[in-house]
């Protein structure tokens, strides 16, 4: 008698081999799925990685043969799985000017965003350039570059304790220090197609500046903040410092000053104005001054052709005739004594010319 196989099975009969084998590859799937996109992703991470050391090379083979010799130190470039982070041990620049050098650097950037660049530095800088020769460190360097297709839309600098000395200049040695420095610079939204112009704020924090002590007179620290609009940047290149100079002055390039501020104890400026270079390369413009306080100042410069006795007179003189000696109460803050408007500073062929007379002794000398 031929055995009926139309009935269904019971549930203690055993389920065909078959049936087994697919159960179980539905219960490693998820597991295998995940094994290849991590093998795709790290193929293409290295992919990735590879294309950026050849950009690097490249970017560096073409400013070597422009003269710019760059170098990166112990070069390393890692941050599987999610970035690239470039580290050297020191960041080299050598060009027919000048040699630089950065101490230790790192620049990251993730995979889902190459384009926004963090980096750190633990320093220090070093400069020998012409007869001059700078060093500069600092607690703490961190700064970021968010690129674009037709440049960049945002570049921060922020750092902790900078400390900076320049040696062999005509004026002698020259000392910086300050508690915290920030410098942004972002395109000029109305001005960056057309001019080429890039808005720059810089602040520096509680400054001590030994040349500035003793033209001022006061050795409180300094607080400075500068928001100006900087045209033509866009020509400026990584060459040596006069050349660059010369086109920037060639293809009209100005700095537009909306905002500087200099607050030093009791002594207040703040200015408006464009500046701009001569055909001598000598700063020029001119500079819309407020001030208070700064009658001190008014008699250094003056005691420095007439005598000391003398400029604390005619010091005293011209900050009563423009308001600038008034002092607040013992008790009143520092910038309670309001600014007073001053006659134009101007600068023009070399002179620094004030309420319509030159400065004496204070002369512009060429930039390059």
């Amino acid at each position: 008698m031929v055995e009926d196989r139309t009935q269904p099975v019971n549930a203690g009969q055993t389920v065909p081999r078959g049936g087994r084998r697919r159960s179980r590859l539905g219960l490693f799937l998820p597991y295998i799925l995940l094994a290849v996109v991590v093998i795709a992703w790290s193929v293409g991470w290295f992919w990735i990685r590879g294309r950026a050391a050849s950009e690097i090379d490249g970017w560096m083979a073409r400013e070597a043969a422009a003269g710019r010799t760059w170098g990166c130190a112990d070069r390393t470039l890692t941050g599987y799985p999610f970035r690239l982070e470039l580290r050297c041990s020191a960041v080299t620049l050598e060009r027919s000017d000048g040699r630089f050098r950065l101490g230790p650097t790192t620049a990251v950037a993730q995979i889902y965003q190459p384009r926004l660049v963090l980096f750190e530095s633990a320093g220090p800088f070093h400069v020998d350039q012409g007869g001059l020769t700078g060093d500069a460190s600092w607690r703490a360097l961190q700064g970021s570059f968010h690129g674009a297709s037709d440049g960049f839309t945002r570049a921060s600098v922020v750092m902790d304790d900078p400390k900076v000395n320049v040696t062999g200049a005509e004026t002698g040695p020259i000392a910086l220090s300050g508690q915290h420095l920030e410098l942004h610079a972002r395109p000029d939204p109305g001005r960056y197609e057309s001019e080429g112009a890039v808005d720059v704020s810089l602040r520096l924090v509680q400054a001590a500046v030994p040349q500035l002590d003793a033209l001022t007179g006061t050795q409180a620290p300094a607080d400075l903040a500068l928001d100006a609009a900087l045209s033509q940047a866009t020509v400026l290149r990584t060459g040596p410092v006069p050349r660059e100079l010369e086109r920037w002055r060639q293809a009209g390039g100005t700095l537009d000053i909306a905002g500087l501020s200099l607050a030093k104890g009791e002594q207040r400026v703040q200015a408006k104005g464009t500046l701009a270079l001569d055909a001598a390369h000598r700063p020029a413009g001119q500079l819309n001054l407020r001030a208070a306080g700064i009658d001190a100042l008014v008699g250094t410069i003056v005691g420095q052709r007439f005598g000391s006795d003398r400029g604390a007179l005619v010091g005293q003189l011209v900050g009563g005739l423009l308001g600038l000696s008034r002092r607040p109460p013992p008790d009143a803050p520092a910038d309670a004594t309001p600014l007073k408007d001053l006659p134009p500073l101007r600068l023009i062929d070399g002179k620094v010319v004030f309420s319509g007379f030159p400065i004496p002794n204070v002369y512009l000398p060429a930039l390059y």
